[in-house]
């Protein structure tokens, strides 16, 4: 009888590292990880992976959707940050229309989201909505 071994590796190979203090210096960061060209087309969710002094460890890709929709799988988002050894993590999505104002979909989200990190002690620090020219901090608003 066979099993498969299973092996995990992560590597960071960026020297310079951004340590995150606050929700403005976190939308340039997402917007510099995001196609421009894309913004305003479709919604996608980014995810950024943090160590204990909020240092980004770098950021995953989750997903892709259409003009006012994109599924997000938790599952995907607490297995990459287990993989990275991340002790925190911010949720990123962006809202096509220009509208940064969360939906309730949104609010749904954030809240099973930061329910899932509980129970792996890991720390949603923020899950921002971005637009091309402002964007919405969950942690600015509270509603974390």
């Amino acid at each position: 009888m066979k099993v498969s071994e299973i092996k995990v590796s992560y590597t960071n190979k960026n020297e310079k590292k951004i340590k995150l203090e606050n929700s403005e210096q976190l939308y340039h960061l997402a917007l510099s990880i995001w196609n421009k060209n894309t913004l305003e087309l479709q919604e996608e969710v980014k995810v950024l992976y943090l160590n204990q002094a909020n240092v980004v460890l770098g950021y995953y890709s989750l997903a892709k959707g259409g003009i006012s929709a994109c599924y997000v799988d938790i599952r995907l988002i607490l297995s990459t940050a287990l993989k990275t050894n991340a002790s925190a993590i911010i949720v990123v999505h962006n809202h096509p229309s220009g509208n940064n104002k969360p939906s309730l979909k949104d609010k749904e989200l954030t809240k099973k989201i930061k329910q899932a990190c509980n129970l792996l002690e890991l720390v949603l620090l923020d899950h921002i909505i971005i637009a091309k020219e402002h964007y919405y901090s969950f942690a600015d608003q509270g509603n974390l």
